[in-house]
C-alpha cells in the first residue's frame, strides 16, 4: 500500500486501545452503514475536496446524523484509511474493524480517502471525544506517508481539533496523549515537507516535548550542516536549538514584535551566547554556497537552485533577528556577508532572499558596537537597489538617533579600525612573535611576523598556530574585512564631490587623515584648507601636509575647514602641476582626482538648450548599464518586453534640488533573441540627458519605446536649461553618463565584431569601436603619452590621433584608446583579443599608474606589450588571425 507506514510503537505496553474496557468506543452498525453507502456512491469518483461530494445524499445524511454516530464514523474513516490488508487480524485493532473490513469486498485502504474528507469536516464540530480516543486518532494519523489536502485532509483538521480541545480543557494531556502527539510530530517530520512544520510546532507545544530533529530540509549547504550538527548534539542542546528554530520559523513580519523578541531571548539564553554565536559563524557563510541537492528547473520562472526555500527563508530571518540579542562583533561581520549573499540578484526575480537581507540590516541596526555600525556603512555603499537602501538608511537613522549624532556624520563615524594601531598598520604581540598586518593597497593587505630577534618571517609560526588559534583567526578575518571595506570607502569618498561637504579640521583629521583605515586613502587625496580668507591645496607627504611645491602647510588650526579638491574649480596650470607632483612622488590616487575629467557645455548643448545629445544613439548592454547605475547612485529599472511603462535612469540630488535623467529604451521585438528567458531586454539605445527640478512630474516611456512623457501626471515637467546647471553638477553627472556608455557599450566587446543579432548593429560597432575619443579616453591618451616613453617597448610605440601604434615583427597594430579594440596592417584588418585579467595584471604590475580604477588603461598596456613581441604569442586564436594576414 503506497501510503501505509509502520504503526508507532512509542506507546507503553499497558496503554489503552480503542475497543478495550478503558475506551467507550463500540461497534456502530449505523456508522458502518453510512460508511459503506459513501463508498458505493463515490466508487467511480476521484475526489480531491469535500466540496465535490458535499451535495451527495449520503454525505448530507452523515452531516445530519447524531453526534455519537458522527464520532463513530470518524473512527471508521481514520482507522480504515491506514488499515493494511495484513493488519486485519492484528489484535491491536478492535474486532469491529475486522468485521467491517471483511464486509467490504475488494475494497482496499488505498481507495478509502473519500471518507476522510467527510471525517475532516466532521471533526471540526464539537464531538464528544475522550482523551484516550484522541490518543488513538493521533496514532492513526501517525501512520501516514504523505500530507496533502486531497488525500489526507483529516490530519490538519485533527491537529486543529485536538489543540482546541486541550486549550479549552481544564486537564493537561496525559502521558499517552503526549506520547502519541509526539509520535505524530516525528511521523510528519519524516515527510520532509516544509508545509507540515507549522503542524509539527503545534504538536510539540501540545505534547510538551521538543525532542524532535531540527525542522529543516536537507539540500542547502547550510541546512545540511545544521542537520549534521543536530545529530551530534547532546539531547538538551538539540532540544534548545530545535525550540529556537521552531520559533524562528514564525518570523513572518517585517521586523520582530516585542513579544517575538521576548520569546526568543530565553531560547537563545538556553543555548548559550557563545554556542549560539559559534554555530551561526559556521552556518551563515554556507548560505552563499550552491545547493547540495539539485531541484528541477521550472520551464517558466526563476531557477529554484538559485533561491532559498520558503521554510529556510523564515528560519534565517528569525536567526538574523536573534543576532540582535548579542553584542559579538563576529556576528556583525557574518550578518553583513549574509545580507550581501541574500541580496544577490536572480534572473527574473531580483534579490534571492530579500526578507533575509532586510532582517540582517535590521539586526545590525540594533547591535550597539562599532563593528555593526561599520558593516552598515559598508552595506550602504555595497548594496545599491532601492528596497535595501531604504532599510539601510532607516537602520543608520535609528543608530544616529540612538547615538545622538547628526545622520550625515554616522557613516564617517562608523568606519571600523579593525584593530589597526596606526594608519595602515597593526602590530600585535603573540607570545614570542609579533604579527604585523599592513595595508599595501586599496584591495590588498600583507600579514608578516617578527621573530624574537626582530627578523621578519612570512609564514605563520607553529607556536602561534598552537597557542593563539583564536587570535590568528581574528587577524585573518580583519585582513579580509579590510580588503572589502577599503574599496567601499573609496567609492563613498569618490561620491562626496556632489555633497560639497565641509569638515572642521579637527574632525577631518580624526575621521580621515589619521583614521587607521581611511587614512590610507585620505593621504593620497588632494584637499582644500581654508583658514579665514586664505585657501591652500594640500596632500600628505612624509608625515606632514604639503602644497604642490612640497612646502609644508602651516597655520592649520581648529578654525580651519577642509573640503575635497575638484579640478573644475582650478586653473589648468594648477591641475597640471598637481599631476606632475603625483607622478614625481609616485603617489597613486585611489580614484581619479587630479586626472579627473571635466565636462563643460558644448556649443551643441547651448543650442539644444534643455538637453544634451552628447551620449545619444549608443547601444549598451542593459545588465551592465544597470549595475553601473547602482554603483554611481543612479536609480534605474531593468526594462522588460512587456506592455508597461518605465522611468528613465535618474540621479536625485536633494542638496541641489535637481533630478538628472538619462533616457534609454529597449531594442528589438524578438522575444528570446532580443531578450533573455525572463523577457529582459539585452540591449538598450541611449538618448538625451536632461535636468529637472527634484519634484517635477515624472516622465515615463513605454517598454517598446516611443519617447518619454508625463502621461497625465500633475505638476510641471519643464526641463532646466543646461546653462543654469552648476558646472560641478553638470560635469559630475555627464562623467557618470560617459562611464555608462564607455563601459557598457557593445563596441567595447571585442567578440561583438559580428555586430549582434543578424548583424543589425554593424555600423554602430564600427563607428564607436574606432570612433572619436570621449573625455575619459582623452584623459587616458594623456596618461599614456607620458607613460609610454618610459616603457621598454617605447621605441616600438607611437601615437596617431585616437590610436596607440605598436610595431611588432609581423604587423603594425593600432589600439584604439577608447574601446581598446585593435586594427592591424595591412588594410586595417580587425584583430580580436579578449582581455585576460591575469595577463593584464602581470603586464602592469611594475608600472606606476597615477590613479586606480581605469581598467581599460591596463588592458591597452597589456595588449601593447603582447603585440610588441608578436612572434612569441602562444594563444592559437590570436596566432591564427595574425598569420591569416601575414
Amino acid at each position: 500500500m503506497a501510503d501505509r507506514a509502520p504503526r508507532s510503537t512509542d506507546r507503553s505496553p499497558d496503554a489503552p486501545h480503542p475497543g478495550t474496557d478503558s475506551t467507550p468506543m463500540q461497534y456502530s452498525p449505523r456508522a458502518d452503514e453510512l460508511y459503506r453507502k459513501l463508498l458505493i456512491a463515490t466508487e467511480n469518483k476521484e475526489v480531491c475536496d469535500f466540496s465535490e461530494i458535499a451535495s451527495l445524499p449520503c454525505v448530507e445524511e452523515i452531516m445530519a446524523e447524531k453526534k455519537a454516530v458522527q464520532r463513530d464514523f470518524i473512527f471508521l474513516a481514520f482507522g480504515l484509511r491506514y488499515l493494511g490488508y495484513d493488519d486485519r487480524y492484528n489484535n491491536i485493532w478492535p474486532e469491529n474493524f475486522q468485521q467491517i473490513y471483511d464486509s467490504l469486498p475488494e475494497q482496499r485502504p488505498e481507495y478509502s480517502k473519500v471518507p476522510v474528507h467527510v471525517a475532516a469536516r466532521l471533526i471540526r464540530r464539537n464531538l464528544p471525544f475522550t482523551m484516550p480516543e484522541y490518543t488513538w486518532l493521533a496514532d492513526c494519523c501517525a501512520r501516514t506517508r504523505a500530507h496533502d489536502e486531497w488525500s489526507h485532509p483529516h490530519i490538519k483538521a485533527f491537529i486543529k481539533r485536538v489543540k482546541g480541545y486541550l486549550d479549552k480543557s481544564e486537564q493537561s494531556p496525559d502521558y499517552q496523549l503526549r506520547q502519541s502527539l509526539s509520535g505524530l510530530a516525528e511521523a510528519l517530520l519524516k515527510l520532509k515537507d516544509e508545509e507540515v512544520f507549522p503542524l509539527i510546532r503545534t504538536l510539540q507545544s501540545l505534547s510538551n516535548n521538543h525532542h524532535t530533529r531540527f525542522p529543516l530540509k536537507a539540500g542547502e549547504a547550510w541546512s545540511d550542516k545544521a542537520l549534521a550538527d543536530s545529530a551530534a548534539m547532546p539531547g538538551p542542546l538539540q532540544n534548545a536549538w530545535g525550540a529556537l528554530l521552531a520559533h524562528c520559523q514564525t518570523a513572518s513580519a517585517g521586523k520582530p514584535s516585542a513579544k517575538w523578541v521576548k520569546t526568543a531571548t530565553p531560547l537563545v539564553a538556553e543555548i548559550g551566547e557563545e554556542q549560539f554565536t559559534n554555530t551561526l559563524l559556521e552556518w551563515f557563510p554556507l548560505v552563499d554556497k550552491p545547493r547540495t541537492q539539485s531541484l528541477n528547473p521550472r520551464r517558466w520562472g526563476p531557477d529554484p537552485n538559485m533561491m532559498l526555500i520558503d521554510l529556510h527563508t523564515d528560519t534565517l530571518k528569525g536567526l538574523a533577528w536573534c543576532c540582535s540579542l548579542t553584542d559579538d562583533p563576529r556576528l556583525a561581520r557574518v550578518l553583513a556577508a549574509l545580507a550581501i549573499s541574500t541580496y544577490k540578484k536572480v534572473p527574473g526575480v531580483g534579490p534571492r532572499a530579500i526578507k533575509v537581507g532586510n532582517a540582517c540590516v535590521w539586526a545590525l541596526g540594533q547591535i550597539s558596537n562599532e563593528t555593526a555600525l561599520g558593516q552598515l556603512a559598508f552595506l550602504k555603499v555595497k548594496i545599491k537597489f532601492g528596497t535595501a537602501q531604504k532599510g539601510i538608511e532607516k537602520a543608520l537613522n535609528e543608530t544616529a538617533e540612538r547615538m545622538q549624532v547628526p545622520r550625515e556624520e554616522i557613516e564617517e563615524m562608523g568606519v571600523p579600525a579593525y584593530g589597526l594601531t596606526e594608519v595602515g598598520q597593526l602590530e600585535e604581540p603573540l607570545g614570542d612573535f609579533t604579527a604585523q598586518l599592513t595595508i599595501t593597497g586599496t584591495t590588498t593587505t600583507q600579514l608578516t611576523w617578527l621573530k624574537p630577534d626582530g627578523k621578519p618571517q612570512k609564514s605563520v609560526p607553529a607556536a602561534v598556530k598552537k597557542e593563539f588559534p583564536e587570535e590568528l583567526k581574528e587577524l585573518k578575518a580583519s585582513a579580509k574585512d579590510i580588503q572589502k571595506m577599503l574599496p567601499a570607502q573609496r567609492e563613498r569618498i569618490d561620491n562626496l564631490f556632489l555633497e560639497q561637504k565641509v569638515w572642521p579640521f579637527v574632525i577631518w583629521q580624526e575621521r580621515y587623515l589619521d583614521h587607521p583605515l581611511v587614512g590610507t586613502l585620505a593621504r593620497r587625496i588632494i584637499w582644500c584648507f581654508k583658514s579665514g580668507d586664505n585657501v591652500v591645496d594640500g596632500i600628505w607627504l612624509d608625515g606632514q601636509l604639503v602644497d604642490r611645491n612640497s612646502t609644508p602647510i602651516e597655520n592649520l588650526t581648529a578654525t580651519t575647514t577642509v573640503t575635497l579638491w575638484h579640478p573644475i574649480e582650478h586653473a589648468t596650470e594648477e591641475i597640471i602641476a598637481w599631476r606632475d607632483w603625483l607622478e614625481a612622488h609616485k603617489i597613486q590616487q585611489p580614484f581619479k582626482q587630479a586626472h579627473r575629467e571635466v565636462y563643460l557645455l558644448t556649443d551643441a548643448e547651448r543650442n539644444t538648450g534643455v538637453y544634451s545629445n552628447r551620449y545619444a544613439a549608443h547601444i549598451i548592454k542593459q545588465h551592465q548599464f544597470n549595475a553601473l547605475c547602482g554603483a554611481r547612485g543612479w536609480k534605474n529599472q531593468l526594462r522588460l518586453m512587456v506592455d508597461d511603462f518605465f522611468l528613465p535612469a535618474r540621479r536625485l540630488l536633494p542638496k541641489w534640488d535637481l533630478r538628472a535623467e538619462f533616457w534609454v529604451e529597449g531594442i528589438g521585438d524578438n522575444y528570446g533573441v532580443d531578450t533573455n528567458d525572463a523577457g529582459t531586454y539585452l540591449y538598450l539605445a541611449t538618448d538625451q540627458v536632461r535636468f529637472y527640478p527634484l519634484e517635477a512630474a515624472a516622465r515615463v516611456s513605454h517598454a517598446g519605446g516611443g519617447g518619454y512623457g508625463t502621461w497625465g501626471e500633475q505638476g510641471s515637467d519643464t526641463p532646466i536649461n543646461l546653462e543654469e546647471i552648476p558646472p560641478l553638477v553638470f560635469s559630475e553627472l555627464m562623467r557618470d553618463v560617459d562611464l555608462f556608455v564607455g563601459v557598457a557599450s557593445v563596441a567595447n566587446d571585442p567578440t561583438w565584431s559580428d555586430s549582434g543579432p543578424e548583424g543589425r548593429y554593424v555600423d554602430y560597432w564600427q563607428s564607436f569601436s574606432f570612433g572619436d575619443l570621449s573625455e575619459t579616453a582623452q584623459t587616458r591618451k594623456e596618461i599614456l603619452q607620458r607613460l609610454v616613453p618610459r616603457l621598454k617597448i617605447a621605441s616600438q610605440c607611437a601615437f596617431e590621433d585616437k590610436f596607440l601604434l605598436v610595431q611588432g615583427t609581423l604587423h603594425t597594430y593600432k589600439i584604439h584608446l577608447g574601446s581598446g579594440n585593435i586594427l592591424m596592417s595591412p588594410h586595417d584588418a580587425y584583430l580580436c583579443i579578449v582581455p585576460n585579467q591575469s595577463i593584464v595584471g602581470k603586464s602592469t604590475n611594475n608600472l606606476f599608474l597615477p590613479f586606480e580604477g581605469d581598467n581599460m588603461l591596463s588592458i591597452i598596456l597589456s595588449k601593447a606589450f603582447l603585440l610588441a613581441d608578436d612572434t612569441k604569442i602562444t594563444d592559437p586564436t590570436i596566432i591564427s588571425q595574425i598569420k591569416a594576414r601575414t
